[in-house]
């Protein structure tokens, strides 16, 4: 794949104050006003994940909040998946997805990575190997699913 993005990933401790500014305004961006979702967003766990971040030309364009096994799920997740107003169409999402799974299974391993989804990302999801996995919940009136994505073992390692 043909990266398009700066790619940095961080603990949370490793983060500078401007980082973590922009990170949470663009959560703020699209998860609160975008979407019109009154949410906590800051839910504690920022603190135990890594935090991948994709910018172009300077500007945070994705990003993806890595979340260990046993903070969400029993597994390790991805979750925050957000790709900013100004870089839409432009396949960052797709990157960002690669690039998540990647970070992911060279954290913890080869390992079951669960999300929760919102619903209408579903067939989003999907192209990447995620299989519905719960019924479809309310979460801050917004319609999710659980999803899964078990690894599949090859001749170079992970799916």
């Amino acid at each position: 794949m043909n990266l398009k993005l700066q790619w940095s990933l961080k603990s949370f401790q490793e983060l500078d104050v401007y980082e973590l500014y922009e990170l949470l305004r663009l959560r703020n961006e699209v998860f609160v006003i975008e979407q019109n979702c009154i949410f906590p967003d800051q839910d504690n766990k920022d603190q135990k994940c890594h935090h991948l971040s994709g910018t172009y030309e300077g500007n945070l364009m994705a990003y993806a909040r890595i979340v260990p096994p046993g903070l969400s799920y029993e597994y390790p997740s991805i979750g925050r998946v957000v790709v900013s107003p100004a870089g839409r169409g432009k396949s960052y999402g797709v990157e960002l997805m690669h690039k998540s799974i990647k970070v992911l299974t060279e954290l913890y391993g080869p390992s079951i990575i669960r999300i929760g989804a919102q619903l209408y990302l579903t067939k989003f999801y999907e192209s990447f190997g995620f299989k519905q996995s719960s019924e479809v919940y309310d979460e801050d009136g917004i319609d999710h699913i659980e999803m899964t994505l078990t690894p599949v073992l090859g001749n170079n390692g992970v799916h």
